[in-house]
């Protein structure tokens, strides 16, 4: 009886991940099956049934350090992007859809007039948008304008103002993030009203 409910009450976390929106939440849930399904296997030695739950014990053993890994993970991306608030709470929802990627000082990510197919986010490093000689820190979200442009252009140039690890997230994901979850949709509004301000100014 107490193995069936250990049993129950792991399928249901399992059931739980699926409702929910956000990746720590998720994770922190499939964390919480993984533990129960590991409890319900090894229980299986006291019941005479752990040659029938093995199978069991052992997926979970796997996929509950890979779990703990991907949550710290994510966890350490948003600590190291974070620069306000609510740009937090934004970000959250495009970082398990990001690549991470590596450049040297130097080294051009798009130029002025390119196509704008990616959205990039600073993790460590500084970039340069060269025509108008601002920097770009960590935690800065950019190529958002262009790719929300009416032709879809790069309207500046980026370049490695030093050593910078970025995350890149495809344009076709942007677009979907922006219709389907709003707080996202609220920070690229914003990011638009404030560069149509500066473009005023």
């Amino acid at each position: 009886m107490l193995m069936q409910l250990v049993a129950w009450i792991a399928a249901g976390l399992v059931f739980v991940s699926f409702f929910m929106k956000t990746i720590v939440p998720l994770r922190t849930v499939a964390i919480a099956s993984n533990v129960m399904f590991i409890g319900y296997a090894l229980m299986g030695l006291h019941f005479g049934v752990f040659d029938k739950v093995l199978p069991i014990l052992i997926l979970h053993m796997a996929l509950l350090p890979l779990n703990i890994l991907r949550l710290r993970q994510i966890k350490a991306t948003i600590r190291g992007v974070k620069n306000a608030t609510n740009q937090e709470q934004s970000l959250e929802n495009l970082i398990p859809y990001m690549n991470q990627e590596r450049y040297t000082k130097g080294d051009v990510i798009f130029r002025k007039g390119d196509p704008a197919n990616r959205v990039f986010l600073i993790r460590k490093g500084r970039v340069l948008l060269a025509e108008i000689d601002k920097c770009l820190l960590s935690g800065d979200l950019f190529g958002e304008i262009g790719v929300f442009s009416d032709h879809a252009q790069r309207t500046l140039t980026a370049v490695c103002d030093e050593d910078c690890e970025l995350f890149a997230i495809t344009k076709e994901k942007v677009v979907e993030l922006f219709y389907l979850e709003p707080r996202f949709g609220f920070y690229i509004a914003r990011a638009l009203t404030r560069y149509a301000k500066e473009s005023i100014r």
